[in-house]
């Protein structure tokens, strides 16, 4: 596990429904990451965990710790600004990934 400075931003928002999310499961952090899967070729992926795989990187928020896998962050992930938004129907995390070039029509993956 290695501290260092990332590039990506959690919004007010966001750092308080993972903080929610963590308290509530007994977890101590969230792990992000991307996979291969869906037609345009990436999918972000987010585990409640409480500890680090090697070599990922750490960030320490209030009450939790941010884990980004150190491969997904080169490879896709620098940049990245993760929003939590919630309204009468619907609520979720919303990825702003400088790095997307496209993604499929139905918003499960993308490509950098």
């Amino acid at each position: 596990m290695m501290e260092e400075h990332m590039d990506i931003e959690l919004t007010e928002a966001a750092r308080k429904r993972v903080g929610e999310l963590v308290a509530q499961a007994g977890h101590s952090a969230l792990r992000l990451a991307v996979r291969t899967a869906g037609c345009s070729g990436l999918e972000y992926v987010m585990d409640l965990v409480n500890s680090a795989e090697e070599g990922d990187l750490v960030r320490h928020y209030d009450g939790f710790d941010l884990y980004v896998d150190a491969d997904s962050y080169a490879r896709a992930l620098t940049g990245l600004r993760l929003d939590f938004q919630q309204d009468l129907l619907s609520s979720g995390f919303v990825y702003s990934n400088p790095n997307q070039k496209g993604a499929c029509g139905c918003g499960q993956s993308f490509s950098v």
